[in-house]
C-alpha cells in the first residue's frame, strides 16, 4: 500500500489502483489577486475531472487569505474522495494539514512563502506527504529549483510543468501565468497543471478527464493536442531525503486564547528600526538591483516605495532592504536614470542580504554582479551622478528602547518586537 495521504487513507495500491475507500488533497499556491482566477480554475478543475470518473470532491480557498493582497502568497484546496462519507471525513478539519499534491504557479515561491495573516516564512513543500508531489510551473530544470526548496526528511517527487518565459502583469520576465482579476493570460497553464496531476497522481484524475475538460471549455482540438503534448514533456524528479536547501526558516509558536493575557500588546517599531519577525520578501517574483555609480540621488525610489525599503547610504544614494521589499517594481518605474534600477528574477539570488556593503567593499565585484544579470553600466553617466549633491544624509538614530521584557541595561543593538502572549 502506498504512502498515507492527508487524512491518513492510502493513496494508491501497489498495482496503481486506488483502494476501496480513499481521499486525496491538492493545494494550489498562488500570488494573491494576480493569480486568483488561475488558482480557482485549477482547484475546481481537479474536482470536475474527478467527478467525471465517479468520485466526489470540493474546492475552496484558505480562509486566512481573505481578503487577498496583491502578490502575497495564498492557497486554494481541492479534496477528492471515492465516496461522500470519505469526503465528509476528510473535511472534518477545514484546511488539510497535509496534501498529496502541491501545485505552485510561480516558481519564485519555491524559496518560501508567508501569508499576510503572518504564519511566518513556510517551506513551499511543507504540507507534501511522503511520496507526494510538488508541482511547479517553470522554465527551469528540477535540479535548479531544488536549490531553493527546503529539504525534507523523506522522499517526494518534484514535478516541473514547462512554462516558457513570456510577458505578464506582475513579472514581465516571469514564467508564471498571471491570469488575475484584470487580465487573463489564457495560455493553458490551468490545463497543464491538471495534466501534471494526472501524470503524477492518476488516482485523483486521469489524462482523459483532463482532455475532456479542455475540449468542453475551449472547443478547440489544437488546445487539446497542446495539453496532451505538455503531458509528455512534464519533468519528474524523485527528491531523496535531505536533498534541497538547508536555509533555516523562522519557527513561531502562537499562544492560544487560554494563554493570552487580557491586554495583548504588539509593540510598535521605534524610528530607525525594522521588524525582524515579519518578512515581506516572499511577496516578490523579482527584486531591484541598484547601480550606485549612476544614482543621481533624486530621492524618487525613496519617496515612492510603498514599503519604505530604501535606506540612505553614506554617499547619499539609496540601497534596498531586501527583507522588506515586495518587488512591486515602482522604484524601477520612477527612476529617471537608464538602468539605474533594474528588476531581476528572484530565483537568481539565494539570500536577502543588502548589497550596498558589497559595492562599498569591492565596487568591481558589484559591477560584475550587475553585468551578470545583463544590466548595462552606462559609464558615461557616472561623472554626472558623482557631481549631484545628496539630498539626505545617513541618519543617526538613537539607541532602541527596551521592550516590556527587558531591563534598561539589556537593550540590544536593534529593538526586537514582542508579540505578547502567555506569561511565564
Amino acid at each position: 500500500m502506498g504512502a498515507p495521504t492527508a487524512n491518513g487513507s492510502a493513496s494508491v495500491l501497489q498495482n496503481g489502483t486506488p483502494p476501496a475507500s480513499a481521499s486525496w488533497s491538492v493545494e494550489v499556491v498562488y500570488r494573491g489577486i494576480f493569480q486568483k482566477r488561475l488558482a480557482n480554475r485549477i482547484s475546481r478543475g481537479v474536482v470536475l475531472g474527478a467527478r467525471k470518473e465517479g468520485k466526489v470532491g470540493t474546492a475552496f480557498a484558505r480562509y486566512g487569505d481573505s481578503p487577498e493582497r496583491n502578490g502575497i502568497p495564498a492557497k486554494n484546496f481541492a479534496v477528492v474522495a471515492t465516496d461522500e462519507v470519505e469526503l465528509e471525513s476528510s473535511l472534518a478539519r477545514y484546511e488539510p494539514e497535509n496534501v498529496d499534491v502541491s501545485i505552485v504557479v510561480d516558481d519564485t515561491m519555491c524559496k518560501g512563502v508567508e501569508s499576510w495573516a503572518w504564519y511566518g516564512i513556510q517551506p513551499i513543500n511543507k504540507l507534501v506527504v511522503p511520496g507526494g508531489a510538488l508541482v511547479v510551473t517553470s522554465a527551469r530544470e528540477p535540479d535548479e529549483l531544488l536549490k531553493a526548496i527546503k529539504v525534507k526528511p523523506y522522499a517526494y517527487n518534484l514535478v516541473v510543468v514547462p512554462s516558457p518565459v513570456h510577458a505578464g502583469v506582475f513579472a514581465p520576465e516571469g514564467s508564471a501565468s498571471f491570469a488575475g482579476l484584470w487580465v487573463d493570460n489564457d495560455d493553458n497553464t490551468d490545463f497543464n497543471c491538471l495534466a501534471a496531476v494526472a501524470r503524477i497522481a492518476p488516482q485523483i484524475l486521469s489524462l482523459e478527464s483532463v482532455l475532456n475538460i479542455v475540449r468542453e471549455r475551449t472547443n478547440d482540438e489544437q488546445r487539446v493536442a497542446a495539453v496532451q503534448a505538455t503531458y509528455d514533456l512534464i519533468k519528474i524528479r524523485r527528491v531523496e531525503p535531505g536533498e534541497g536547501s538547508t536555509v533555516s526558516y523562522e519557527e513561531y509558536t502562537k499562544p492560544g486564547w487560554t494563554q493570552m493575557r487580557e491586554g495583548i500588546v504588539v509593540e510598535a517599531m521605534q524610528v530607525g528600526t525594522r521588524n525582524p519577525i515579519y518578512k515581506k520578501w516572499s511577496t516578490r517574483t523579482r527584486r531591484p538591483l541598484v547601480n550606485f555609480d549612476t544614482c543621481i540621488k533624486c530621492t524618487q525610489c525613496w519617496l515612492q516605495c510603498p514599503d519604505e525599503c530604501f535606506e540612505v547610504t553614506p554617499e547619499g544614494t539609496y540601497e534596498v532592504v531586501y527583507e522588506a521589499c515586495i518587488g512591486c517594481s515602482i522604484c524601477e518605474e520612477v527612476c529617471p536614470v537608464p538602468d539605474c534600477i533594474t528588476m531581476v528574477n528572484e530565483l537568481e539570488f539565494d539570500h536577502n542580504d543588502n548589497l550596498y556593503p558589497l559595492y562599498q567593499q569591492d565596487p568591481e565585484a558589484y559591477r560584475g554582479l550587475l553585468q551578470k544579470h545583463g544590466i548595462p553600466l552606462h559609464p558615461e553617466l557616472i561623472e554626472k551622478a558623482r557631481k549631484t549633491p545628496a539630498v539626505h544624509q545617513q541618519p543617526n538614530y538613537p539607541p532602541a528602547r527596551p521592550t516590556v521584557h527587558q531591563q534598561p541595561d539589556e537593550v540590544p543593538d536593534k529593538q526586537v518586537p514582542v508579540v505578547a502572549g502567555g506569561e511565564e
